[in-house]
């Protein structure tokens, strides 16, 4: 089953072409990587899958929903963390987990159940009541995460979450995402660490608002004759005519 469809999509400023007429699918519970160098196009394209951006041309579905007149619902049906971290510093680590919960819907019961579980699995219980600017930015990525998935969505998107963190604290993130697949959420991240190119399912790079290449990372590194995703990305990456 697919839970994202993408037909030719094309996004276009003026006369730059952000996003080249891309097309593929995304399987229910699948770590999807979606790689690019900056000024590839992925974040455009990311943003059109969200519902925070019409495209100019071609066609996509997301959660089943069609982009054009189910941005809401796309919306409802979707997790999204940033590198920023969606969170209000100012606010308790139970304060926030709540108020996003609330947001997507959740009853009184369900959240106490969630923030509860939540803490437990992050091992965060004691730190419930303190500030989440308090907290090291390795925590504050866990949580954010996890509060990107409170609602058990159909699919998260995750752009570039683990940059600026310890090798350490990456894989631990890892851990989550692995536990969100199991659980049926389809993963959909971007990042810069070739490494975590080798935990996704399948990968995509984009080159010039174009996909350029997408397979497994097995298959990447076979058909390009590399060791690591680092040589496949480059050998790729190196043909890119227009940078940030």
């Amino acid at each position: 089953m697919n839970v994202i469809e993408a037909d030719k999509l094309t996004k276009r400023f003026g006369n730059f072409t952000a996003v080249d007429k891309i097309s593929f699918e995304v399987k229910k519970g699948e770590i999807f990587g979606f790689l690019g160098a900056n000024g590839a196009g992925k974040t455009t394209a990311m943003r059109i899958l969200c519902g925070l951006s019409q495209p100019t041309s071609g066609q996509a579905r997301v959660a089943g929903f069609d982009i054009y007149k189910g941005t809401e619902q796309i919306k409802r049906h979707i997790g999204y963390m940033s590198q920023k971290f969606s969170l209000y510093g100012d606010l308790k680590v139970w304060e926030n987990i709540r108020l996003f919960g609330g947001i997507y819907g959740l009853s009184d019961k369900q959240l106490k159940e969630k923030t509860d579980e939540m803490l437990f699995t992050l091992q965060m219980e004691d730190r419930r009541d303190a500030l989440v600017d308090s907290l090291p930015l390795g925590w504050k990525q866990k949580l954010a995460f996890s509060v990107a998935v409170v609602h058990d969505p159909q699919i998260v998107f995750l752009d570039e979450p683990t940059g600026g963190v310890d090798p350490v604290t990456r894989r631990q993130f890892w851990e989550l995402i692995y536990q969100a697949a199991e659980r049926g959420i389809t993963v959909f991240v971007t990042t810069h660490y070739m490494d975590e190119a080798e935990y996704c399912d399948r990968v995509s790079i984009m080159v010039d608002g174009r996909i350029d290449a997408l397979d497994s990372p097995k298959a990447l590194k076979r058909k390009f004759n590399s060791s690591s995703m680092d040589e496949v990305f480059y050998s790729l990456a190196r043909k890119a005519q227009r940078g940030e």
